[in-house]
């Protein structure tokens, strides 16, 4: 029988999660199912995890903190972000990872961006955000500010003694949004229509990179703002494809299966199969 696998989350109906997947096991000779597991509730959520009927997850909103508590294996970059979008059940163990760090890295690298001493905003204080402002440091960025509507809250997020990170709020901090050579929005704002940008646009300017982690759900605020603005800006879209790659290459290496990833492009395969056009 086919082995199962899902992205887990609330509400999961827009991902594209399941047509990246099922075209990349195909391209790899992996006879496996992809597809929703929408759990409105918490308890649902948790229920699910407590399945055995399932071998890998992605999971999105709002369950990453869930996914990191039910593991019995964490990677440093799970627990670096505090929260894990991937999962895979390796016998008795289940095996945490987080790639919307190195996916959102990755992507803007392959877009020409170089974060080698590069100051970056990241705003949001979440998972992702904080995936994404550790990844930013192991590729070289010299300063990362984690922004937020309160820079208490964005404080306690960050680790101690890490000099290359500070904190800050949309309000009090409009320097480091104005001076950063990469800004990236990690929050929910442009999930709906008529969701505001995290802070004031005006304060960009041209020769910024910009980068909303939100796809498909038409051109956000930030990114409108950002283009006019002389901004290089780009939505999630591309990184959806690579922390997708990377989840990929997880469940792979943890099985230890017999597959060459190098056989085959992964990255356009999965971007084909989601229907972007992404020409970098």
């Amino acid at each position: 029988m086919a082995e199962q696998l899902y992205i887990l989350g609330h509400p999961v109906a827009h991902s594209k999660s399941p047509a990246m997947h099922n075209a990349a096991y195909r391209a790899l000779g992996l006879d496996w199912n992809y597809g929703f597991a929408d759990c409105p509730t918490e308890a649902e959520a948790r229920a699910f995890l407590a399945q055995a009927g399932w071998l890998a997850l992605n999971i999105t909103m709002p369950y990453k903190p869930l996914a990191f508590e039910a593991a019995t294996w964490r990677s440093d970059a799970a627990q670096q972000a505090k929260g894990a979008n991937v999962l895979v059940r390796c016998g008795d163990e289940l095996l945490a990872d987080n790639t919307d760090g190195k996916g959102c890295v990755s992507y803007l690298q392959r877009c020409g961006i170089d974060f080698d001493g590069a100051r970056v905003v990241v705003c949001g204080t979440g998972p992702t955000s904080l995936a994404i402002l550790h990844a930013a440091v192991r590729v070289g960025a010299e300063q990362v500010a984690l922004l937020g509507r309160d820079v208490a809250k964005a404080a306690r997020a960050l680790p101690a003694g890490e000099p290359a990170f500070i904190a800050g709020s949309y309000m009090e901090s409009p320097g480091l949004i104005a001076q950063a050579d990469v800004v990236v929005d990690a929050t929910p704002l442009g999930m709906r229509p008529g969701d505001p940008a995290p802070f004031d646009t005006a304060l960009l300017r041209a020769g910024q990179t910009v980068f909303d982690v939100v796809y498909g759900h038409g051109t956000t605020a930030l990114v409108a703002a950002a283009r006019v603005a002389g901004c290089a800006a780009y939505d999630g879209a591309g990184m959806l494809v690579a922390q997708a790659v990377e989840t990929v290459r997880d469940i792979v290496a943890w099985l230890d299966l017999p597959v060459d990833l190098a056989a085959c492009d992964l990255f356009a395969i999965m971007a084909q199969a989601a229907g972007f056009d992404l020409q970098a």
